[in-house]
């Protein structure tokens, strides 16, 4: 007996198309999906293991603490390392990008240690840089300033 199986909305898009910035990756009733992605898909440029952990630890902390803390569902890395998945239930997209920009400005700020890294915290404590988390945020920081009009669309 075969099972239909139906391609799941994130492969519909052309990823040679995709370049650095933030998209709306689907909308799910009152949740919508954003697509930050700092990598050109399939670019040969992917994100460290370390810096990818370490940038979700800071973004998530400040994200769920910022201004549309209480709307956050998820922050967390995509699989093929080029970016990362922001969940947020009913909010506006320019408020999301406002609280992007100012996580990603707080962590590039940020003295001291890394939100969670320690041992009873996180699964893998010892795979943390404040300086690698610091330098991906300012340079995808520099990049969606960069962007004239964000329409939040692929292409």
């Amino acid at each position: 007996m075969s099972e239909k199986i139906n391609q799941i909305a994130s492969f519909s898009v052309d990823h040679d198309k995709i370049i650095p910035g933030i998209y709306i990756s689907r909308i799910d009733g009152d949740i919508t999906t954003y697509d930050l992605r700092t990598r050109r898909p399939n670019g040969g440029d992917y994100l460290d293991d370390c810096t990818m952990h370490s940038v979700e630890h800071m973004l998530a902390t400040y994200l769920r603490n910022g201004e549309i803390g209480q709307k956050v569902i998820y922050f967390g890395p995509m699989g093929c390392r080029t970016g990362f998945y922001l969940l947020v239930r009913d909010e506006e997209p320019k408020a999301v990008l406002s609280a992007l920009l100012s996580a990603l400005d707080k962590t590039v700020a940020h003295e001291g240690e890394i939100f969670g890294a320690t041992r009873q915290e996180c699964g893998n404590y010892k795979c943390l840089s404040l300086a690698d988390a610091k330098r991906e945020c300012e340079k995808y920081a520099a990049v969606l300033r960069s962007i004239e009009n964000v329409d939040f669309k692929y292409y």
